[in-house]
């Protein structure tokens, strides 16, 4: 593959069409398929990331269809915070198989020493699923794992720990949802029969489709662009982003290309925020122009605007188009 190179101006429009915002994206699975993955977590100010996501490439689309190439359709698995295309879950496999082999580093260690702890709530886990599964982990919940510590993201559940690090392993997965909580199963139950990688093999596919994906990368100095993306003018459009959108998701890449600094700042005082508490970078055509605070009122079914930076011409273009698919279809 011949490296090449190309100039700010051109990476931005690479950049964008590479993560289909340049409104070529067609259905839900074919975006997913094309990005690689979408990023999953609860906070919904908006609307949940993995769908606000795909509704920056495709406009309105119906939530649902996502739900059912999930847990009917099987075309998307969830992994590790994060929905995949089922083809590439011998990819993830080999993570898994990965981490169960475990490695030199402290968490590593950490983890080892987790499971030997707590083995007896370990062999309860899979016990339970095996004869009764899939499971809520509420119904997983025994006295042979008590509370621990507070932790940032469980709480003092360690029942969530286990669970969380049984799920990197490949021991369980997520079967399906009850609302926002996730059914448990088996592994083995969850996932069908795939071909089996070494980890090196999965890692060199796995970079290369992240670098399709991305469109370009800085190399000693220089942009770097995918041979498969073009360069040609990006549609005007305007559209808000999650702050899990990979076109932004690397900040120091996201300020070399378009000097723009983006922070989430969710878990920064009020006093201390630059910003907001859910910023959304507005983009313009190839470019990254100014940044917004929406916030969706779930019970009036409105759109409300706490605060915008920089040039915000087309702000309200954007969000007309988010709280026309936000809103509620009238009974």
């Amino acid at each position: 593959m011949s490296r090449r190179v190309v100039t700010t101006e051109q990476a931005r429009r690479i950049a964008v069409r590479a993560q289909l915002l340049d409104g070529s994206a067609k259905g839900v699975l074919d975006t997913v398929r094309r990005l690689g993955f979408l990023q999953m977590d609860p906070i919904s100010t908006v609307a949940r990331p993995q769908e606000l996501v795909l509704f920056s490439r495709l406009g309105p689309f119906d939530p649902a269809e996502l739900e059912r190439l999930l847990w009917k359709q099987r075309k998307l698995f969830e992994y590790d915070a994060f929905i995949y295309p089922i083809e590439d879950l011998p990819l993830q496999k080999s993570r898994m198989a990965r981490r169960r082999r475990g490695g030199k580093l402290k968490r590593d260690e950490w983890v080892r020493d987790f499971l030997r702890t707590n083995a007896g709530f370990r062999r309860h886990v899979l016990r339970e699923l095996e004869r009764n599964g899939p499971l809520l982990s509420r119904d997983l919940e025994h006295d042979l794992m008590p509370s621990g510590e507070k932790h940032r993201w469980w709480g003092d559940r360690q029942v969530r720990l286990m669970l969380e690090i049984l799920t990197a392993r490949g021991e369980i997965a997520v079967a399906g949802r009850v609302g926002t909580q996730r059914l448990w199963d088996l592994g083995q139950r969850v996932y069908p029969e795939t071909e089996t990688l070494s980890w090196r093999e999965a890692e060199r596919e796995l970079e290369a489709r992240r670098f399709r994906a991305l469109g370009v990368r800085r190399e000693q100095g220089e942009w770097v662009a995918h041979p498969d993306v073009s360069d040609e003018p990006v549609p005007d459009r305007a559209v808000l982003l999650s702050p899990f959108d990979r076109l932004i998701h690397d900040r120091a890449r996201t300020e070399a290309l378009w000097d723009f600094r983006y922070r989430l700042e969710m878990y920064v005082p009020r006093a201390k925020r630059e910003f907001g508490y859910y910023v959304l970078p507005l983009l313009v055509g190839d470019q990254l122009v100014g940044r917004a605070e929406p916030r969706f009122d779930r019970k009036t079914g409105t759109l409300e605007l706490l605060g915008a930076w920089g040039d915000t011409s087309r702000l309200d273009e954007a969000l007309a188009a988010l709280e026309g698919w936000l809103k509620p279809a009238p009974a």
